[in-house]
This record gives structure tokens, sequence and C-alpha cells, in this order.
């Protein structure tokens, strides 16, 4: 196991936008494949209403966390480490209002419109208009304090990583959230 450690170090070292982006697109995907055992294998009733794994909304997931987020953040929290160096109280607060209020916004736009596009949707813009604010909400009830610990204790070299671990529970969250139904409203 400590030779798995100092690989993965060695790669984070040589490597990082590449290992950044192949680490949280792999917690990305794994979060969206998650979400679907537990959804059409593990909490149905029935053995006939189990269903198969979706295999091309896990692609967009793919897509979506390795080409899109992880190279977006590394980039963000490399200008954010760069822009505001330290741990004080003051430059914790404003990387979190900037990740938050800043980064999230742009994220999830990202997100819903980039997966509505991917799956050919009608109106790429119909879930961003009706989920936008309820994912914002809890957004910050999940990151802020997430974040916190972040800016405070990860070493800015693994920030990406512990993004893509925190990701992972919060795009099993997104993933949920994706779910819900939209209502169009011309029906």
């Amino acid at each position: 196991m400590s030779r798995l450690f100092n690989v993965m170090g060695n790669l984070f070292k040589k490597h990082p936008f590449i290992t950044n982006s192949v680490v949280y697109g792999s917690l990305y995907v794994g979060a969206e494949m998650s979400q679907q055992f537990l959804t059409k294998k593990v909490l149905v009733e029935k053995s006939s209403q189990k269903e198969d794994i979706d295999y091309p909304t896990i692609g967009r997931y793919a897509v979506m966390g390795t080409v899109i987020y992880a190279p977006t953040m590394f980039q963000w929290y490399k200008w954010l480490d760069g822009t505001f160096p330290g741990t004080s109280k003051q430059i914790i607060i404003k990387k979190l209002v900037l990740d938050q209020f800043v980064l999230t916004p742009y994220l999830l736009t990202v997100f819903y419109t980039g997966m509505a596009v991917m799956e050919g949707a009608d109106d790429k813009f119909l879930e961003l208009k009706q989920k936008f604010l309820p994912t914002f909400e809890r957004s910050c009830m999940f990151w802020l304090p997430a974040q916190l610990f972040n800016f405070v204790l990860i070493a800015p070299r693994f920030r990406v990583i512990y993004m893509g671990v925190c990701g992972f529970i919060w795009v099993n969250i997104l993933c949920w959230i994706k779910r819900q139904q939209t209502h169009n409203s011309r029906d």
C-alpha cells in the first residue's frame, strides 16, 4: 500500500494536471455509478423493476468531471492559492467567499447546461432555471464547511484530489438533484 502512495505522490509531483484530472474524473464517474447502482439495483423492491446501468449517462459524467470540471478547478485553485497565499482568517474568508460565490455559480451553470447539451435536450436551460437556486443552497451547506477544512488543513498540491473526494459526495447529491423531474412551463 505504501508503494501505491509513493507512485501516486510521484505522479502528482511530475504530472499534477493530468493526475488530478484523471483522479477527479474517476471520482465523478464513481459518484454517478454509485447513484445508478443504488437506484437501479439495490433500492428496487422487485427484481423485475431493476434496470440496467445507463452507460451513456456515465460517459457524460466522465466528460463533465475529467474534461471540464477538473481542469477548471486545477487552474482555479492554482490561481486562488497564488493570489491569496497563507491560512490567516482573512485569507480563508476571502477564499471561501470567492470559491462559493464565483466558482460555484459558474460550475453549476456549466453542469446543467453542459449536461443538457450532451443529452440533446430541447431546452438547454430548463434544468438550470429550475434547479440552480436549490442546488446552490445545498452547495453552500455542503461546500462552505468542506472548503474551510480544505483551505486550513490541505496542502495546495492535494487540493484538487481533496476536492475530488468531497466531490464524490457532492456529485452523489448533484446526481440525486439532477434526477428530480423538471416541469416544462408549457405543460
